[in-house]
């Protein structure tokens, strides 16, 4: 019926009248079908072959330059194109011409407003990584700074966050049982480094697709569990628990809790912890139904610091088993450029650690940076995210910080205080540096079980029991991936529950690729429209023909499943009709409209599929094969062993022509 045309750049639509195809007859494979008063056909269009390297560079634009970020320095002189590339490398110099003293009234107020959020969580976090707390206060005041000259985000408020730290503790203590140690302090600054070079070849590499390969379902479950994981550590500091287990499994932990409950529980300690964390889940819940109290939550961790630190004081609690931050050191960050092990028998466990923190942290970054980008309907440059995040941790590790990342309780933060631009981390940087500089002798008497509840407070927040319900109700296999990841982190690891979640998350898109869905579809009833007869009931089957859709590319791993699959559709058929009395069937119809690609392997599965239904006496026909999948059927001479007027670009063309009299 058709016949191989050169269009434009696309398949397009060529129109061919077959006003004598009234009286031609076509052999479907058992009876003759005689066609009359055939309507408009249209032959399948072909585009133009192309150049093999111009394929090449096709796909390599698409793949990592979709975005065209060189398209800016087309036309330009040569100190235009400097400027544009320090603009691309340090996005304030470009939206910084347009700031002005409205916008910095947004902005310090919301770097206020978290700085008094961030300095208390800051002490609290780096004790999750076993670190001293002045390390979290470093942490702040280094890569927010960096970020805000790199960064694309005018919404995240970067900083240590509760996850990374407590995956980022797990795996160095796993390597370092002495968390007291200098090595330890080390091999935390080699990891940041290494963290920070995975984001940054990440980001100029142009990879960063690869983060989207941890599915939302495997964040969800790898999140609640590491909460569930962060508040359990919390009870050594909750409950004044001096010998705990440095494990992180819920049984574990759970036995060394209740082992100490008659001679290791401290009455005094319990008795703040329990009343600053109602105290702090009370100012969520206030902030949570009144959008506009959210500064109550803000800066209640820093009202609880303030308070029981002045409470302990002069009630000398800390010389009743009180358990206090004591020292912390006063200055700016020292320089840690000679700390990193950049040779020795901690180097590759500092690069294994920071590349697995890096990317969970890049990860979360990014997560946060779309989100709060969708409600201010803004773009975010997602290659651009990952070389600012890979470059402030590399400083930060030079600087004595640990892995940073997008905190979403600061970000959420920061977003209802009415940030305009990352000019907010730089009012934070600012007042965490003051507080280095004049304010750390201060939280000398504060409680340890403070800083737990501050944490435990936080952390709630990331157990998204409605995300667990919708996932479940959507797609179960999301759910099962989900419970997979939060049960590995709880039971066994942090790191197992991330390993669990990836696993889960590739084991997804290797059954959806290898194992793709097919439908039979059905003609409805008064039009030429074919659908799936699941999905339409009263879609009718065509008498003598059998109309199967495959929905996705053929490939390799899943060509020999497809033809597989459409011949147990056949025989499935066949069988039905049979006992139905029905006409057998003598043509096989192959909807192809959602088959992207095809390869070598799925020419091969289509030539066996044709000999097999030979064999059967029954006709293949493939219908609307797209641009790619047409040439090569062409390419492969596919098209000639199936025969080019078996090949329509519509169902209702292939029914009209082969099909029984009266149907079109």
């Amino acid at each position: 019926m058709s016949q191989r045309v050169s269009d434009d750049a696309m398949a397009e639509v060529i129109a061919e009248t077959r006003s004598d195809s009234s009286s031609r007859r076509h052999g479907g494979g058992g009876d003759d079908a005689v066609v009359t008063d055939l309507p408009y056909m249209h032959r399948v269009g072909t585009p133009p072959k192309q150049p093999l390297f111009q394929e090449i560079k096709h796909s390599l634009m698409e793949t990592f330059f979709a975005d065209k970020p060189f398209h800016k320095f087309k036309d330009q002189s040569g100190s235009r194109k400097f400027v544009l590339a320090l603009q691309s490398l340090f996005p304030i110099l470009e939206w910084g011409r347009d700031y002005n003293l409205k916008k910095f009234r947004g902005d310090f107020v919301s770097g206020l407003t978290i700085a008094s959020l961030c300095i208390p969580q800051d002490l609290a976090y780096a004790k999750l990584a076993y670190l001293d707390p002045w390390y979290g206060l470093y942490s702040s005041f280094v890569a927010p700074l960096v970020y805000a000259f790199m960064g694309t985000s005018r919404d995240i408020a970067i900083g240590p966050v509760a996850v990374v730290s407590l995956l980022l503790g797990s795996l160095l203590s796993s390597e370092i049982s002495d968390t007291k140690s200098h090595d330890y302090v080390r091999l935390a600054f080699t990891a940041t480094f290494f963290a920070g070079v995975t984001q940054l070849v990440l980001g100029v590499c142009r990879l960063g697709f690869l983060i989207d390969f941890l599915s939302h379902a495997a964040i969800v479950g790898f999140m609640a569990g590491a909460a569930i994981t962060i508040a359990l550590q919390q009870l050594k500091g909750l409950l004044g628990i001096k010998n705990f287990t440095t494990k992180t499994d819920i049984v574990s932990v759970l036995h060394s809790v209740w082992s100490n409950v008659h001679h290791g529980w401290n009455w005094e300690t319990i008795l703040i912890g329990l009343s600053f964390l109602i105290f702090l889940l009370i100012t969520k819940y206030i902030a949570k139904r009144n959008k506009k109290l959210f500064w109550v939550s803000a800066i209640s961790p820093m009202i609880s610091v303030v308070v029981s630190t002045f409470f302990v004081y002069i009630t000398r609690a800390d010389e009743k088993g009180v358990s206090i931050v004591k020292h912390i050191k006063s200055g700016v960050n020292p320089s840690s450029a000679n700390e990193i092990f950049f040779s020795g028998k901690y180097l590759g466990a500092g690069v294994r650690i920071g590349v697995v923190s890096g990317m969970v942290a890049l990860t979360e970054a990014v997560a946060i940076g779309r989100t709060f980008a969708a409600m201010k309907d803004y773009s975010l440059d997602g290659n651009k995210e990952m070389v600012a995040m890979g470059t402030m941790n590399i400083v930060g590790s030079l600087t004595s910080c640990y892995v940073t990342t997008g905190s979403f309780s600061r970000s959420a933060v920061n977003f209802m205080a009415g940030c305009q631009t990352a000019v907010s981390n730089i009012v934070m940087s600012i007042v965490v540096l003051l507080t280095l500089l004049v304010l750390t002798p201060l939280f000398k008497y504060t409680p340890n079980a403070v800083l737990a509840s501050i944490i435990i407070a936080a952390v709630v927040n990331l157990v998204n029991i409605e995300a667990m319900v919708l996932l479940w109700k959507i797609d179960k296999f999301d759910f099962v991936a989900c419970m997979g990841a939060f049960f590995g982190v709880i039971f066994k690891s942090v790191e197992i529950g991330l390993l669990i979640a990836v696993a889960i998350s590739f084991a997804k898109i290797l059954l959806q690729v290898t194992r793709p869905r097919t439908a039979v579809l059905g003609k409805l009833p008064g039009t030429t429209v074919y659908r799936n007869i699941q999905q339409y009931p009263k879609a009718a089957q065509i008498p003598g023909m059998l109309i199967i859709r495959i929905d996705s590319a053929i490939y390799f791993s899943n060509s020999n499943y497809i033809k597989e699959r459409i011949l147990r559709w056949l025989i499935e058929e066949e069988s039905q009709r049979t006992e139905s009395e029905l006409p057998g069937i003598q043509n096989l119809i192959v909807e192809m409209s959602p088959v992207t690609d095809i390869d070598t392997s799925g020419i091969h599965a289509f030539e066996e599929l044709y000999k097999t239904l030979q064999k059967r006496e029954v006709q293949l026909i493939l219908a609307n094969p797209g641009p790619v999948v047409i040439e090569k059927l062409h390419a492969s001479k596919l098209t000639d062993l199936i025969g080019e007027d078996k090949i329509f670009l519509t169902v209702a063309d292939a029914v009209a022509t082969f099909g029984p009299k009266g149907v079109k």
